[in-house]
């Protein structure tokens, strides 16, 4: 078997205005859209195949069992950028929600948190050097 994508789903009455929210602040594409359904792709890193995501209206005609809109519980969408500093900047400049602030993290993230229109919490991070000595704690031991 083989996978040709992977991608969130989220179900939220406020579908235009998370839709609006990825393709404003972080420049995702509309690859398919219905007036309850629309399907977003990312911008790829040379590295990295792009992202993708989708989001429904509620009340959508497929009508399968569920599922229920996303009541902002139990997720977090994380979106690893190349400078989280000067995306914190931005953002916070445009007037998104800050939720946790640009912070660097002893495992070796800078980071900050935001909240789409759906309430999905959306950590941006950036990989940096982690605290030294930092990840010897959670090193599993061959027994040698």
């Amino acid at each position: 078997m083989r996978v040709r994508d992977l991608y969130p789903l989220i179900t939220t009455p406020n579908m235009a205005e998370a839709k609006e929210f990825y393709v404003t602040h972080f420049a995702f594409n509309t690859v398919f859209e219905a007036s309850w359904f629309v399907y977003l792709s990312g911008p790829a890193a040379e590295d990295a195949r792009g992202a993708t995501l989708a989001l429904m209206l509620p009340d959508h005609p497929s009508n399968p069992p569920g599922p229920e809109a996303f009541n902002g519980l139990g997720m977090i969408l994380t979106v690893e950028v190349d400078d989280a500093s000067a995306v914190f900047e931005r953002l916070s400049g445009e007037g998104v929600p800050i939720i946790h602030p640009l912070t660097d993290e002893d495992w070796g993230q800078r980071r900050f948190m935001t909240r789409d229109p759906a309430g999905v919490l959306v950590d941006v991070v950036q990989q940096i050097e982690p605290k030294a000595g930092y990840w010897d704690q959670y090193t599993i031991s061959d027994g040698n």
